[in-house]
């Protein structure tokens, strides 16, 4: 039976929605990141210290990245929802992973609740 994984993901969190065999699962995975701020300032000091920020950010987020692959590696379709940048860039990494073609879709939206998410994922499959 196919499966088919919508998730809702931003810098934050991402929850996933996993229906299979008309059985449904939701996960959440969260970054336990604070917010990226960064900083305007011509002192060398300063954008030596934020450098290191971004990489830790970076870092950080390619992790997280990685443990929401690993929970959509077997999916037969993808369709990736969210308010900003991180669906662009999961994708960007899904695609390294050789999994691009089983992405669906992928939607700019607001906060959705799992319900919606479930929802949506049952509305749009391609099967």
């Amino acid at each position: 039976m196919k499966t088919e994984i919508g998730l809702w993901i931003d810098h934050r969190k991402a929850v996933i929605v996993k229906i299979k065999d008309k059985e449904e699962e939701v996960k959440e995975i969260t970054s336990n990141m604070e917010k990226h701020v960064r900083y305007s300032n011509d002192a060398s000091e300063a954008s030596a210290g934020e450098d290191v920020r971004d990489r830790k950010y970076g870092n950080h987020l390619n992790a997280f990245y990685d443990r929401v692959i690993v929970e959509i590696r077997d999916a037969d379709s993808i369709q990736i929802f969210g308010p900003g940048e991180a669906k662009g860039e999961l994708e960007k990494r899904i695609e390294k992973e050789g999994l691009k073609g089983r992405i669906f879709a992928i939607e700019t939206v607001d906060k959705m609740t799992d319900r919606q998410i479930a929802a949506k994922v049952r509305e749009h499959s391609p099967s």
